[in-house]
């Protein structure tokens, strides 16, 4: 799915720890991770399958991954995008310059390998309770 996605996946760690996978007939329809790096996290590899979007998935996974977020008590997600910005400005998160970004999410493979340079940064504050 990642792949068809134009998503990486060449950084994605063997155990999948904190990756959230949503299967229909034992299909992966959508997918959703989170990197934690400290009071940090950084939200990668958020995907729907075409024929499932626009049926509330990808709101329903990146709200998992925020309370997942919540109860390691990480204070701010960070995400790279290429193509979802508005989508991403819609649930709260906001556009910010990549020298902004934590040096141990910066130093992330996913932040200083694996997406180009031109990647949109967004960040979003965890409240926690």
């Amino acid at each position: 799915m990642l792949k068809a996605e134009n998503l990486p996946t060449q950084d994605l760690p063997e155990t999948l720890q904190n990756f959230i996978v949503a299967l229909q007939d034992e299909e992966v329809i959508s997918v959703a991770g989170l990197e934690v790096y400290g009071d940090y996290g950084l939200l990668r590899s958020l995907a729907v399958g075409k024929q499932f979007r626009n049926k509330g998935i990808a709101k329903n996974l990146l709200q998992q991954i925020e309370n997942l977020a919540k109860k390691q008590h990480i204070s701010e997600l960070y995400l790279l995008t290429e193509t979802a910005l508005d989508y991403f400005k819609r649930n709260g998160y906001q556009k910010i310059n990549r020298d902004e970004v934590p040096v141990s999410v910066q130093q992330s493979a996913e932040f200083s390998e694996v997406c180009p340079q031109s990647a949109i940064v967004m960040k979003k504050t965890i409240k926690h309770l």
